[in-house]
């Protein structure tokens, strides 16, 4: 069972690794107009969970260095 099939978010290392291997689909060719459109949709939502993870880790950081006196 994957993220995708329980509706859960994925972690940032689980999406990436599933869009490295929708890319590779993708440049490798060989599917119809179906499947890489349906391998694009995924792609697309994959590098928005990725994106989404590393904008909270940045809010994170920042939070961190305005939390801390010593700066």
């Amino acid at each position: 069972m994957t993220d995708q099939d329980t509706g859960q978010k994925p972690s940032y290392e689980s999406a990436r690794e599933e869009l490295i291997e929708v890319v590779r689909k993708l440049e490798a060719g060989g599917t119809t107009l179906e499947e890489s459109l349906a391998l694009w949709e995924r792609g697309e939502l994959l590098a928005k969970t990725c994106q989404e993870w590393l904008d909270g880790a940045r809010r994170r950081l920042d939070d961190a260095i305005e939390a801390d006196p010593g700066t």
